[in-house]
Parts: C-alpha cells; sequence; structure tokens
C-alpha cells in the first residue's frame, strides 16, 4: 500500500503573524468600538443628571406656593376705601403693623387701600400677609346671615360673638371690633349667592382648628369668608371658589399643606394641582385633626419631609 506524506507548516512561523492580527484587533477595538461604548456611557450617565435634577427642582412649595402666584378671578373695587371710611380698618394703625413687620406697603397696596383697585386679586408669598389683614376686615364687617344668623353667634348671642380671635384679634380698627361686626353692606350678594358662600364656606377647613369657613372663629377663617363673598358677588362659580380656596389656605398655611401635598403625592400619586380641591379642604384633610391624622400617616410610612415653612399666627 502507498504511504501518503502530510507536511505541516511550521508553527513557530506562524507565531509572529498570530500576534501582529492580534495587535490590529485589539487596536480596533480601541480606536473605534471603545469611543462608541463611551458616547453611550455618557449619554445614560447624563439622562441620570438631568432627571435628578428635574426631580431636584420639583420643589413642594412650588407646587402649593407657585412663584408667579395665584389668581383670582375678582376685583378689589373700591373695599379698601369704604373699610377706611368706615373705620373697621384705621389706615395709620394698618400701615404701622407693616411697617413694624418690615413688610411696608407697597404702593399698589397702598392704593388699593386708599384709593380702591379694578386689578385682579393675586396672592403670593410677598402679598399673602396683606391679603389675610385685608380680608379679614372684610369678612368681619360684611353684613352676612353666616355671622348675624350662623355659629358665632350660638354659643352667647352677639355679645358672645366678640370673644373669638376673628373679632377681639381684630385690633386695627377705630373702636371695637363688635362695632363693625355685620353692620355694613360692602358686598351685595343675591340670596342665590348667599347661599352658595354658605354652603362652600361650610365645606373649607383650615388646620388651626376643627372648625369650618362658615365658623369664622379666626382670622383666617374670617379673611377667607370676605374673600368667597367677594367671588359670588362677581360671578364666580362653586368649583371656581374652592379652587381659590385651596391655594389661598396653602399660601397662610404652607407647612401644613406641604405635608398634605406630600401625602397626596405618596399615597395616590398625585400632584398639588391635580388634587380635588373640595376633597384637600374638607374636615378629613384640611382641620387640624385631619391635618395631624396625615401627618402621622407621613410619619409612620418613613416619608422624608420638607423643612416646613411656617404661616402666620391667628393674630395681627
Amino acid at each position: 500500500m502507498a504511504k501518503f506524506t502530510i507536511n505541516l507548516p511550521d508553527v513557530s512561523k506562524l507565531v509572529p503573524l498570530i500576534l501582529f492580527l492580534s495587535l490590529i484587533t485589539n487596536l480596533i477595538f480601541v480606536i473605534i468600538l471603545v469611543p462608541s461604548l463611551l458616547s453611550q456611557f455618557r449619554s445614560t450617565s447624563n439622562k441620570s443628571t438631568t432627571s435628578t435634577a428635574t426631580t431636584s427642582k420639583d420643589n413642594i412649595f412650588d407646587q402649593i406656593n407657585p412663584t408667579s402666584g395665584f389668581e383670582i378671578n375678582a376685583t378689589y373695587g373700591d373695599l379698601g376705601p369704604k373699610m377706611v371710611a368706615l373705620g373697621v380698618i384705621d389706615q395709620k394703625k394698618f400701615e404701622s403693623t407693616y411697617q413694624n413687620s418690615n413688610q411696608p406697603l407697597t404702593a399698589d397696596q397702598e392704593k388699593i387701600l386708599t384709593q380702591g383697585s379694578d386689578q385682579k386679586i393675586k396672592i403670593t408669598s410677598d402679598n399673602s400677609y396683606f391679603l389675610l389683614n385685608f380680608f379679614w376686615a372684610v369678612g368681619l364687617a360684611n353684613k352676612s346671615n353666616i355671622l348675624s344668623q350662623g355659629d358665632m353667634v350660638k354659643y352667647g348671642g352677639q355679645g358672645g360673638a366678640g370673644n373669638f380671635a376673628s373679632t377681639g384679634g381684630w385690633t386695627l380698627a377705630k373702636s371695637s371690633a363688635m362695632n363693625y361686626y355685620s353692620k355694613s353692606p360692602l358686598i351685595s350678594l343675591t340670596p342665590d349667592q348667599e347661599k352658595l358662600v354658605e354652603n362652600v364656606s361650610s365645606n373649607i377647613y383650615r388646620p388651626c382648628c376643627d372648625n369650618p369657613t362658615s365658623f369664622p372663629d379666626c382670622n383666617h377663617g374670617m379673611a377667607l369668608l370676605g374673600i368667597l363673598e367677594l367671588m359670588a358677588s362677581q360671578g364666580a362659580s362653586e368649583a371656581d371658589m374652592y379652587n381659590a380656596a385651596k391655594y389661598i389656605n396653602a399660601f397662610w398655611f404652607p407647612g401644613n399643606y406641604s405635608d398634605l401635598a406630600l401625602y397626596f403625592k405618596n399615597k395616590e400619586g398625585k400632584s398639588f394641582k391635580d388634587i380635588d380641591a373640595k376633597t384637600i379642604l374638607s374636615k378629613d384633610y384640611s382641620s387640624a385633626t385631619g391635618y395631624q391624622n396625615k401627618k402621622q400617616w407621613l410619619t409612620q410610612n418613613g416619608v422624608v419631609e420638607t423643612p416646613a415653612k411656617q404661616g402666620g399666627g391667628c393674630g395681627v
């Protein structure tokens, strides 16, 4: 049988070629593929950074106290001059209150107080204290069935109504607050409009007590009552009034409403603007008891809280 011989190449001579090809392959990887991978990594990293930045800018206070403020579809009219003439606002006392608090009245606020204004009412962090006292006087002096027949006189009659923070605490009038209590038709309301105010105010609570706005025993309740009456007189709907009260309360009680906004965000996945106004203003959320229950839920569930910014108290 014939024999076949296979001549194998000398492997030692192929080693340099193999090393050379390996080097070329590595260079291609380094020059072409690595930059591409790095680019993708940077892109992913940037997206992550952007997402974090967006989240950090999503400040809860920007939701409850928008920097641009919240505008109400109502104007001041001549409420300021009427109250000064009536005496429920003593102009010198009123102005000195703001000077003493290092928040002197602006030119616009002086005009609203002494001349009146047709500009729409907008609440901001800068003017929330002005609006609180201005409309406190409105709610106190305006003739209203809520004041003359409601819970304010239920406990001790007309004389007993003078013992609340919203009456005894109003010291910026020329004489005793009860001399002006529900005495003047500053805002004219039809029977239907007055009924609307009664219905809406009975469903709006505030975190400083367990009473609705229809029982305005403190400055916040009395001031909001005045705003609701003004809105109703200028054609506001029930929804308009609830939505305005939602933001007004948030400007007057920023610490409380930051907690409530956190509750809805974590419990229901809702941002503040999407929370139903009538719901958040109800006794279950905005009363002192309702708020404390939601605060307890936040604590029990370890929700990180925003540093609280407190609003003003229940006095001048």
